[in-house]
């Protein structure tokens, strides 16, 4: 065994365990005092991995092999982090969603439903990937960005949105121009009707410039 509970919380009406080592592994200490867990069968004994922080582990979610949970961080329902993956922040990782290899969920990022993050890809600052979508490779989503149903960012690919606040007073131009200022901004629709519109608008008069 690498850890054992200790200390217990109670967060909505769940019992939580905080975790402390019992021998050196990795970048944890004999004795460290770890994050939150429900039941051992959310953390691995074996292996590397470990919860950090305050980040916490509930329901049948599973965090195995050399992954970490830190921060803020919440792990729950049917989820699984494994591999050398992370989750950080004020992340939430949920649903039967899977994070492996090297990937990276962080800031206030949500992964839920049936959505994988795998290789080296990231999911970071306000962006959710859920439903059946997939980012790999070495995608990244982040800002607003959603990446949902059977969606597939892979590669190199690299999606961010700025969320804007307009009215009908705002000029149109002016909310095209704030747009298109975003660098790496793909062209999603579906995210809102207005910014569908705009967008169609927008590239459907690039191609005929």
């Amino acid at each position: 065994m690498k850890y054992k509970l200790t200390n217990t919380k109670t967060v909505n009406g769940i019992t939580l365990y905080q975790i402390q080592a019992l021998k050196d592994f990795s970048n944890v200490k004999k004795g460290d005092l770890g994050g939150w867990i429900q039941s051992e069968k959310n953390l691995s004994q074996k292996g590397d991995c470990w919860v950090y922080g305050n980040a916490w582990v509930s329901g049948n979610a599973q965090v195995y092999g050399n992954a970490w949970v830190s921060g803020n961080a919440q792990v729950f329902g049917e989820a699984k982090v494994y591999g050398k993956a992370g989750v950080s922040g004020e992340a939430r990782v949920s649903g039967e969603a899977r994070v492996s290899g090297e990937a990276r969920v962080s800031g206030n990022a949500r992964v839920s439903g049936n959505a994988q993050v795998s290789g080296k890809a990231k999911v970071s600052d306000n962006a959710q990937v859920y439903g059946y979508a997939w980012v790999s490779d070495n995608a990244q989503v982040y800002g607003y960005a959603w990446v949902s149903d059977n969606a597939q960012v892979y590669g190199n690919a690299s999606i961010g949105l700025i969320r804007i606040n307009y009215n009908i007073d705002n000029n149109f131009n002016d909310i095209i121009e704030a747009i298109l200022q975003e660098k790496n901004l793909p062209i999603l629709m579906g995210i809102h009707p207005g910014l569908d519109k705009i967008i169609a608008y927008k590239f459907s008069h690039t191609q005929k410039e």
